[in-house]
C-alpha cells in the first residue's frame, strides 16, 4: 500500500518520539499499522509525505539518480534577485561538504493559498517576505533550507507540494489516504526539472 499523508507543522515524520522532544509523531493520526515513511520531512516543515509498508520503495523514490523532482514552496526572508535564483539553478551550493545539484527556482506570484500554520511564522513588518518554487532530485538533511540561506534569504515556511508528477492537492493537514495506480505511477513515472 502507498498513502499520501499531509503533514502538519510539528509532527516527525516517524511512529516513536525521540527522547525529550516536543513534536508530535505520525502515531496519532490513525494511520495503517506496518506502514513507514519515505524520505522525511522535518519537523519544522509541511506538506506532503508518502508512506507505504513495501519494501525497495524508499531507495527506488529517494535516490537522486532516479530523478523523482519533489517541489517546494518556501516562504523566505526578503526577495531574492534574479542571480540569487540563478546560483539555486546552477547548483554548486557547498552544503557540509556537499554541492548541490542543478535546481529549478522560481518566484511565486501571486503568493500560494495555503492553510493556516499554527503557530503562525514570525511576522516582521521592516523585512519582506515572498514565496519561491523550488525543485529539487535530491533531499540532504534541511537542504531547501540550508540552500536559501545560503543565497542570504531564510526560509520562514517551508511546504512540499509534489513529489514526482502527483501533488498534494485538497488533502488537508493531518489527513491522508491509500493512492490508486493512476497515481502511484504518476510518483514513479520518468521526471525531469521543469523549464
Amino acid at each position: 500500500m502507498l498513502l499520501a499523508f499531509h503533514k502538519p507543522y510539528g509532527v516527525l515524520s516517524q511512529f516513536t518520539p525521540e527522547p525529550g522532544s516536543h513534536w508530535h509523531t505520525l502515531s496519532e493520526f490513525g494511520l495503517p499499522k506496518g506502514v513507514y515513511s519515505l524520505g522525511r520531512l522535518d519537523a519544522d516543515s509541511e506538506g506532503m509525505l508518502l508512506l507505504s509498508d513495501e519494501s525497495g520503495l524508499n531507495s527506488n523514490l529517494l535516490d537522486p539518480t532516479h530523478a523523482h523532482v519533489r517541489e517546494y514552496w518556501a516562504q523566505v526572508e526578503r526577495v531574492p534577485s534574479a542571480e540569487a535564483l540563478a546560483r539555486l539553478e546552477r547548483g554548486g551550493i557547498t552544503l557540509g561538504g556537499y554541492k548541490s545539484l542543478p535546481c529549478r527556482a522560481q518566484l511565486l506570484n501571486p503568493a500560494p493559498s495555503l492553510p493556516p500554520r499554527e503557530p503562525p511564522i514570525r511576522y516582521r513588518k521592516n523585512v519582506p517576505d515572498c514565496w519561491l518554487s523550488l525543485e529539487l532530485t535530491e533531499g540532504k538533511n534541511r537542504q531547501v533550507r540550508r540552500m536559501t540561506a545560503a543565497i542570504g534569504h531564510p526560509i520562514l515556511r517551508l511546504f512540499r507540494v509534489r513529489i514526482g508528477q502527483l501533488a498534494l492537492g485538497a488533502l488537508l493537514p493531518g489527513t491522508w489516504r491509500e493512492l490508486d495506480a493512476s497515481e502511484r505511477a504518476a510518483i514513479f513515472a520518468p521526471d525531469k526539472i521543469r523549464s
